[in-house]
């Protein structure tokens, strides 16, 4: 366990930038409670990550999807290990919360596995520092510092937030560290009818009901992360190509899954031309791309998958997005920039990007 100071990693800084500590409800997000004496096993032979990272003390989350038999991802979900024996709770998105249930239901079989819905009892909430937040202004500044920091593919673990075992409970909270990326901050689970901006008022001063720049989309699209189905359209994507394996949500040594045999050959050929990339819009468009297809004259760049003030998320081609750099989307103009969260691609990754 860890304190609660090194789990939400949040301060106040000094900047000429007005910071704020925000705490968002994410009321587009729904728990599921998974129990059962062969509950990790269960969850093992269905997700892309390694349930055994969680560890058998109490604590911890890890990101996966879950995939259908042709590799396409069907739900994306945060696993918490909430400290219930032979528990946990997969948080996905409202809109297909009841579909994953059933899913779950259908490979249950004769397993001792309970599934229930949580979503009349628990709250989601996230809490991050808007410094977080890239902008069209402070990514420009810094559009070097973007390119630069990388990392090799074998020290990509070392870019998470220790998240197997960071988390605490504080008050009446559930507190995990976000398994993706740091910058998202932490995610906080609390029984329906919490005051959590007042149990957290001992420890750290939030701000809640941000503007749309300030807001948690805002952060994650300018990171470049996509969440739930518009972002990831189910049965229409691949995990590669929406950075699960960058944001630490596959893992290519455990044992069969489904979907597993179409991600192994993708990852181990290295051939992954597209990925949900962030864009930062100079003109926000007021009429989008038909069909949400992001062309530059006969260059079919991707797809659009959503906007936020400022700010959008596409799956673009790689090499293409970033040559070109400035592109029309719909009747606005954006910019694209690889996020430094990325590591630095293996030598046949690049080498096909580069051939693309």
């Amino acid at each position: 366990m860890y304190s609660i100071s090194k789990i939400l990693n949040v301060r106040l800084y000094s900047t000429n930038l007005p910071v704020r500590n925000i705490l968002a409800p994410l009321n587009n997000r729904s728990l599921l409670r998974v129990s059962g004496s062969e509950v990790k096993d269960f969850l093992q032979g269905l997700i892309t990550n390694d349930m055994y990272h969680l560890g058998k003390t109490s604590g911890g989350s890890i990101y996966a999807m879950f995939l259908n038999a042709k590799g396409r991802v069907m739900y994306d979900t945060i696993i918490y290990k909430p400290g219930e024996k032979n528990t946990y709770f997969v948080e996905c998105d409202n809109d297909v919360i009841k579909s994953l249930e059933k899913h779950l239901k259908m490979f249950r079989v004769r397993k001792k596995i309970d599934i229930s819905s949580l979503q009349d009892e628990y709250m989601i909430h996230t809490v991050y520092n808007t410094k977080n937040i890239k902008t069209q202004v402070n990514t420009r500044a810094s559009n070097g510092e973007l390119e630069g920091i990388v990392v090799p593919c074998d020290q990509l673990r070392n870019t998470q937030p220790e998240t197997s075992t960071s988390t605490t409970i504080y008050n009446k909270l559930l507190i995990f560290r976000d398994p993706r990326v740091m910058e998202l901050g932490s995610r906080i689970i609390s029984k329906v009818g919490t005051d959590v901006k007042q149990e957290l008022s001992g420890f750290l001063e939030v701000t809640d009901c941000p503007e749309p720049h300030d807001s948690y989309k805002a952060l994650r699209y300018s990171l470049g992360v996509g969440e739930g189905p518009y972002d990831l359209p189910p049965d229409n994507c691949f995990p590669l190509e929406c950075n699960c394996d960058y944001l630490h949500g596959v893992s290519f040594h455990k044992g069969c899954y489904i979907g597993q045999e179409l991600t192994a050959r993708t990852h181990h050929t290295g051939i992954i031309r597209k990925r949900l990339m962030p864009l930062f819009f100079s003109k926000i468009p007021s009429i989008l791309p038909k069909d949400n297809n992001i062309l530059q004259e006969s260059t079919k760049l991707g797809k659009l998958r959503g906007t936020e003030d400022d700010l959008g998320l596409a799956l673009l081609r790689i090499s293409s997005a970033l040559e070109i750099g400035e592109f029309s989307v719909g009747d606005g103009v954006a910019k694209v920039y690889k996020p430094h969260w990325w590591p630095l691609e293996a030598p046949k990754e690049k080498l096909n990007v580069q051939k693309s």
